[in-house]
């Protein structure tokens, strides 16, 4: 491995769907869609013409594929920060973004959009 390289978990070539929004910036709190180039349990990188910068921490929401859990693709959220940039790589504008996850988030429970919520309980006769 080269000094420069510090990659320790195996990286695939995969183009998964993302999205992510920034956090501790108040000013923008919208959430962005992007796609992966490669990815692995530990990071992954990907292009958006979102306004970041290396450092910045991010909150992303993926669909983990099944080289990556060893079983079927996985929804995962995760806390991630970007690592490194790769400016002007893009004819478009949008910038490539190397990401490195910090924390893995537990899923939040579905709750219904409408009908009665269900305590669990039956209903007596």
């Amino acid at each position: 491995m080269s000094p420069s390289e510090r990659r320790q978990l195996e990286r695939f070539r995969l183009r998964v769907p993302l999205r992510f929004r920034t956090l501790g910036l108040a000013s923008d709190r919208s959430e962005h869609f992007a796609e992966t180039a490669n990815i692995s349990r530990g990071g992954f990188f990907f292009v958006t013409s979102a306004p970041l910068q290396v450092g910045m921490p991010i909150e992303v929401t993926l669909n983990m594929p099944s080289e990556i859990t060893g079983g079927k693709p996985d929804v995962t959220r995760c806390r991630a920060r970007l690592v490194h940039a790769k400016p002007d790589a893009y004819s478009d504008g949008r910038m490539g973004f190397g990401a490195e996850i910090e924390s893995y988030i537990d899923p939040v429970p579905f709750a219904p959009a409408a009908g009665p919520k269900s305590s669990g309980n039956k209903a007596k006769p």
